[in-house]
């Protein structure tokens, strides 16, 4: 009985974790629609372009398994070297600084709520990756207290 139950449970994480990650794409669909995602401020753009190359850092470093939005991230190796020395979640991370940094030059209730919203649902997936990480691999918790989420030095 408690097999299932656990079961029941992963399966309800694993389609809120593809939930939560389709309705982020909306978030930034919604912002490529509006015209608020790519930045005019000089910060913004060089955030952007940090987070652009940091994400493509992270994939190739992570390889050709988190290419799609049911990736399975407990298969293989845990990976712990390139970017992810520095962040548990250098992809989702370069997503939110990008997001962010759009809302710098478009600083609108709609532009920020639709970066809220692909923040919390980024951080929620996140959560529930670390979830089955820490079950799958036996490192992950040293390697977790180690290493920061999303910003270095801070969270």
């Amino acid at each position: 009985m408690e097999s299932t139950n656990k079961t029941s449970q992963d399966r309800a994480s694993k389609i809120g974790s593809i939930v939560v990650f389709g309705l982020a794409v909306l978030g930034l669909v919604f912002l490529v629609y509006k015209r608020e995602l790519f930045s005019t401020h000089p910060v913004g753009i060089t955030v952007q372009v940090f987070a652009a190359g940091l994400m493509v850092w992270a994939r190739i470093t992570f390889g050709t398994r988190s290419f799609h939005a049911v990736a399975n991230t407990t298969e293989g190796k845990l990976v712990t070297n390139g970017p992810y020395r520095f962040l548990r979640h250098p992809i989702y991370a370069a997503v939110i600084y990008f997001v962010w940094a759009g809302v710098l030059s478009h600083p609108f209730i709609d532009a920020i709520a639709a970066a809220v919203l692909i923040s919390v649902c980024l951080i929620v997936r996140m959560l529930i990756e670390e979830k089955f990480l820490l079950v799958v691999y036996e490192e992950y918790s040293v390697y977790s207290k180690r290493t920061y989420r999303l910003i270095p030095f801070l969270f």
